[in-house]
């Protein structure tokens, strides 16, 4: 098919595209892709629809296409499982949509206008809530961030195995084995089934001088919050290994911050932390760890501290240890370091300084209370269950149904316009049966009661 000019794609004109591959001496496009294996490429034309010429056309468009989109709204959704309802308030967009954060290119601009200090405020306020020294700038996520955390105890040890939880996303998990070097030994860990958590003798058993790293999920990818994980740690360091401990920060107003009970590594996601769920993209990870030098230098990412200026008495904010980054040694690099999610780290540090510490501990209870009452609620409806009903669930959990599965129970209740939770076996096959629902302090006890409701009017 021959190339014609596009009205929203930039230098798509086939004289200005012929001129650019003049300039670096390629004599057409498939030159380009001539090192991407066959099998790889796509032979065929993409199903795209014709471009509309005009923009009012194009406005149309779009408004036909938004407009199928049902919000999610805290009276009647209860969506989780890795994208988070809380409460955003009006200052995190006030401050992160000013020009000199928002347009400024991962902390790279000319003239910083503070963002560089804004940076430093967001890694103090995240090393106080996690009990840790150093804190990176945001990864693209909180998969990114536990496959990094990983990674560092592979070189922190210099051994080529580790032991990981199931109990995550299983998307975490696909990302972790992916990311990790091909020679790595992957040992996975399940949970169980009667607890909803690890048992120390299940990670235990695992673990030898060959460990490198252990990582576990609290609360985990069932909302259940890992109980044995001290006496992991224990374990673990009594053999040489890192213990990596991939959490939500917002659960820390509630629960011990794992750097309390033995995490060399604490890893996981901000978008809880004054970000809104953005389909699904408003994500940025973070890893902190303590202030020990071998620690230190094994971070991917850019970390921000004071320093002194030439002025007696003037202090600067700075990039620390920038020299072990791959943007100063290039391939030399621990691991490449790319475009940083600043922009939520510079909302997450809003929110954290509105909270304060009062109010994450306020937040961390309200949703622990709002959590244990769904639970009890649900349990008592005629036909349902609760798995691990006696356990400590913390903002998640599971549901089933005598006679409908997941998939079944969540489209009766969405026909009665409640998004009731997420269906695991979509992710799980083995999970097929549970649906996995969200409370955030969002949700009310009304909003709890008509949920129950509806769930007890099945048939």
């Amino acid at each position: 098919m021959p190339l014609s000019a596009h009205p929203y794609l930039p230098n798509s004109v086939p004289e200005v595209r012929q001129q650019m591959l003049d300039t670096i001496g390629v004599p057409d496009i498939e030159a380009l892709y001539a090192t991407i294996p066959a099998h790889l490429r796509l032979t065929k034309d993409l199903r795209l629809p014709e471009a509309l010429t005009s923009e009012a056309h194009l406005v149309s468009h779009m408004r036909r296409v938004l407009a199928q989109n049902v919000p999610a709204m805290p009276a009647t959704s209860f969506l989780g499982y890795g994208c988070y309802q809380h409460f955003v308030p009006a200052t995190c967009g006030e401050i992160n949509g000013r020009a000199e954060f928002l347009t400024a290119y991962a902390g790279e601009s000319t003239e910083d206008h503070g963002k560089w200090q804004a940076l430093f405020e967001y890694t103090s306020m995240m090393a106080e809530l996690l009990e840790m020294d150093v804190v990176s700038i945001p990864t693209y996520d909180g998969y990114q961030a536990a496959a990094t955390a990983l990674r560092m105890g592979l070189r922190l040890t210099g051994r080529s195995e580790v032991i990981v939880t199931t109990a995550m996303p299983a998307a975490k998990l696909a990302k972790i084995r992916t990311y990790l070097p091909d020679e790595t030994t992957v040992h996975l860990v399940d949970i169980d089934e009667g607890l909803g958590r690890l048992t120390a003798e299940s990670v235990t058993r695992l673990i030898s001088d060959c460990t490198a790293a252990v990582l576990i999920e609290t609360p985990n990818v069932l909302g259940v919050v890992e109980e044995a994980g001290s006496e992991i740690a224990e374990a673990a360091h009594a053999h040489g290994a890192i213990v990596v401990v991939a959490t939500d920060p917002v659960s820390l107003g509630y629960l011990a911050p794992p750097a309390s009970w033995g995490a060399d590594i604490v890893c996981g996601d901000i978008q809880s932390l004054g970000i809104g769920m953005h389909y699904g993209g408003g994500n940025g990870g973070f890893i902190a760890a303590h202030d020990e030098p071998e620690f230190v230098f094994e971070f991917a990412s850019r970390l921000f501290g004071l320093s002194p200026t030439v002025e007696p008495g003037e202090i600067g904010f700075t990039d620390v240890a920038y020299e072990r980054t791959s943007l100063a040694r290039r391939e030399e690099g621990n691991e490449w370091v790319g475009t940083a999610a600043s922009l939520w780290a510079i909302t997450a540090g809003v929110y954290l300084a509105l909270m304060g510490s009062e109010g994450m501990r306020d937040l961390g209870l309200t949703v622990a209370g709002l959590t244990r009452y769904a639970k009890d609620q649900i349990a008592a409806l005629p036909g349902f269950t609760v798995p691990h009903l006696d356990a400590a669930n913390w903002r998640e959990f599971t549901v089933q149904h005598a006679t409908l599965n997941a998939s079944e129970l969540r489209a009766r209740m969405l026909d009665a316009g409640f998004h009731a939770g997420v269906d695991l076996g979509r992710f799980f096959a083995e999970r097929g049966d549970q649906l996995l629902l969200s409370v955030t302090e969002q949700h009310t006890q009304a909003d709890i009661d008509a949920l129950v409701r509806e769930l007890g009017a099945l048939v």
